[in-house]
């Protein structure tokens, strides 16, 4: 009997085994039913959607703000001025928005102020050869060679920042874009070609601005990328105090028009500042060169819908060739990292 009881308790116990193997068999790993699926397709919709508003953003700031200053400046002609006036609203509206507790801004520190002032240099630099090259150049050899430069960034993207070079079908967009806007230029009566000097100086100074921001952006650790903007702005009024911005201050004339341009202006400044370094850090050095170029391209259009001085078929037609051309063009991608 006690043979007998043994031998059913191994029974019960090799069928319990064998039950629990099968169930074991029968379900898959606890660890593969806890991967949430959907959690990298969130991010990437995320990651899209705040792309998306970032160029929106940038775009609508971007296309609207050379108009605003040139009304800006017909009611008030103190260009310093006008341009002190907004990198001084932008810096002290977001430091007070910072103290109240609305955003999130980075106090001043030592090391974020030295990685910030070439920043500042470049950022004014552009600014300055771009005033010198409208002074010398008509606006139209200025557009031509704004519309090239996404061609040198994209390489120096590949140079400096990791980039792989773009696809023949992204190449194709970036000449594309050169070509139509040559296209429109030469089809404009007032066309001619001037100021080499100083366009030259510019394009230099404008690539290197792409460049340099893009690395700092990437390179440089922020609490949030309204610091980049108070830094950026805070920075960039101390060097036209030596300019003239201070004297013009009591030249100008102070009437309601022209403060309520100036505000408009400084206003807009501040959401440029801020969709500007967003969209630098979430696109690469080209792309948002290329953006830029598409900004021109519609404050253009939005002058010749304004003004009297249209353009004719042909020069809208490439109008709108360039700006198909920048759709189609896709940003590279970082460069993998090569086996050791």
């Amino acid at each position: 009997m006690a043979g007998d009881e043994e031998a059913q308790l191994l029974e019960g116990s090799s069928r319990a085994s064998g039950g629990q193997a099968a169930e074991l068999q029968a379900e898959p790993p606890a660890q593969v039913k806890e991967i949430p699926a959907a959690q990298p397709l969130e991010g990437l919709v995320r990651a899209q959607g705040l792309t998306a508003f970032a160029i929106a953003g940038y775009a609508v700031c971007s296309s609207l703000m050379l108009v605003v200053n040139k009304v800006a400046v017909v009611y008030m002609p103190a260009p310093s001025l006008v341009l002190f006036s907004q990198l001084a609203t932008s810096a002290l509206s977001v430091w007070l928005a910072g103290q109240f507790g609305f955003v999130t801004v980075d106090k001043l520190e030592q090391g974020k102020v030295v990685s910030f002032l070439p920043v500042a240099c470049a950022f004014l630099g552009a600014i300055f050869t771009n005033i010198k090259t409208l002074q010398y150049a008509n606006v139209e050899t200025f557009i031509v060679f704004r519309a090239s430069t996404p061609i040198i960034v994209s390489v120096c993207d590949y140079l400096f920042l990791g980039r792989e070079l773009p696809t023949a079908s992204s190449w194709l967009s970036l000449f594309g874009l050169v070509g139509g806007a040559s296209i429109y230029v030469l089809t404009d009566s007032s066309f001619h070609v001037t100021g080499y000097y100083w366009v030259c100086v510019w394009f230099c100074v404008f690539c290197f601005d792409q460049i340099y921001i893009k690395h700092a952006v990437d390179t440089v650790k922020m609490e949030s990328n309204w610091g980049r903007v108070f830094y950026t702005n805070f920075l960039s009024c101390f060097p036209l105090m030596f300019t003239g911005a201070v004297g013009e201050f009591t030249e100008v004339a102070w009437t309601p028009a022209s403060i309520a341009a100036l505000s408009v202006s400084c206003l807009l400044g501040v959401g440029m500042s801020y969709f500007a370094f967003l969209c630098r850090k979430l696109v690469s050095a080209a792309a948002f060169t290329v953006i830029g170029n598409c900004c021109k391209i519609a404050t253009v259009i939005i002058n010749l819908c304004i003004w009297d001085r249209h353009a004719n078929p042909t020069g809208i037609i490439a109008l709108l060739c360039c700006l198909l051309c920048a759709y189609f063009y896709k940003q590279a991608p970082l460069r993998k990292p090569q086996p050791v």
